[in-house]
């Protein structure tokens, strides 16, 4: 049995693992970074969203989104992601974007 390529397979899949979650990581905090940004002026930008009950109260509904690429849309999600629309109405996010920035909260 020849072991090389057993190691150079083992060596891509931690490589490339290791860049999808990097990915994520960089993606999340951008999306929050954006969502805190883009708060009224007269706010505390640490507390305006991520002290918002509604929004997080939607943490469970964001999860179930994401783990489900979309299919999975509860009640909560929605109308945070109402909410948070309304709150930031030039905000470009798709709802995937903006459930795993909820998650990042």
């Amino acid at each position: 049995m020849n072991t090389i390529p057993s190691l150079g397979l083992t060596a891509l899949l931690l490589i490339s693992g290791g860049a999808a979650a990097s990915s994520f990581i960089g993606t999340t905090d951008a999306l929050g970074n954006a969502l805190v940004g883009t708060s009224d002026a007269s706010t505390d930008a640490t507390s305006s969203l991520r002290d918002d009950k509604l929004v997080l109260g939607a943490r469970d509904d964001a999860a179930s989104f994401v783990a489900s690429q979309g299919q999975i849309r509860g009640v909560r999600l929605e109308a945070a992601l109402e909410h948070i629309r309304r709150q930031h109405p030039n905000l470009q996010a798709g709802d995937l974007q903006l459930a795993r920035a909820i998650l990042g909260l």
